[in-house]
């Protein structure tokens, strides 16, 4: 066991990206199949209630986005529907090239990988390390959650299709980005509450130290996962690195 790490954890809270999947995953092969296939998803789903009220949404953010200056593509405020997608297409893969973490872009997002992993063409990948690690922590009756940017219909489809079989079994709660920013304290404040848990019996592991930060100053115990090794040694004498998820908890 880690030395910095207290034995009274009960849920083990993870990251996703460079922390349970390689980074090369998510920019390689999730979000290109997005952005490939946002303009006809979009265009199929356009009368359901649900796309409406995302689509409504998005539209906010890019008067948000421009009050502050951001220079998102203009919106045409013309009602006809045409125009309302060729708006709502433009402005989402200008969200998705600056890797903006916006609910309702990250809620459309999910939606075209369900469609990508029910037709076989998306398959969940974690690294090897992390089957056995779910594994062995439930043994030792350890909860597992999820805490990402990606939506939660995201998070449970990737683990859900992985090689090795469904890890979606092991996981207790999954977390995205409706919870609050993950460089943000409150953020793990409010995910402790819902767990009805003490922070302190809570270890967050992310590749991020911003999140590891804000956890921890959320009273959460925290990892930084340097899976390709970017940190030498750790830039806070109180955070812990790890390489993989063999190094937790073991015994």
């Amino acid at each position: 066991m880690l030395p910095a790490i207290k034995s009274q954890v009960r849920i083990i809270l993870l990251d996703i990206e460079g922390t349970t999947t390689p980074v090369d995953f998510v920019y390689q092969t999730l979000f290109p199949y997005a952005s490939r296939n946002l303009e006809s998803y979009i265009r199929e789903h356009f009368h359901e209630p649900e796309i409406i009220s995302l689509i409504q949404y998005l539209q906010i953010q890019h008067q948000i986005d421009e009050r502050q200056g951001l220079q998102p593509p203009a919106w045409d405020d013309r009602p006809d529907d045409e125009s309302r997608l060729h708006s709502s297409v433009a402005y989402s893969q200008w969200l998705m090239a600056k890797d903006r973490k916006c609910t309702a872009l990250k809620s459309l997002q999910g939606k075209i990988w369900q469609e990508g992993y029910a037709s076989g063409e998306l398959r969940g990948l974690v690294y090897a390390d992390v089957p056995p690690a779910f594994e062995r922590w439930r043994q030792q009756k350890r909860q597992i959650c999820i805490y990402s940017s990606g939506s939660v219909l995201a998070q449970q489809l990737l683990f859900h299709s992985v090689a090795s079989g469904d890890l979606t079994p092991y996981i207790a709660g999954f977390f995205d980005t409706r919870v609050g920013s993950k460089t943000q304290a409150e953020s793990y404040v409010k995910i402790a509450e819902s767990l009805a848990c003490n922070p302190c019996n809570i270890l967050f592991i992310s590749d991020t130290m911003k999140e590891v930060k804000a956890a921890h100053e959320a009273g959460m115990q925290a990892i930084l996962c340097d899976r390709d090794l970017k940190a030498s040694q750790s830039p806070e004498a109180n955070i812990v690195i790890i390489r993989s998820f063999d190094e937790v908890f073991l015994d």
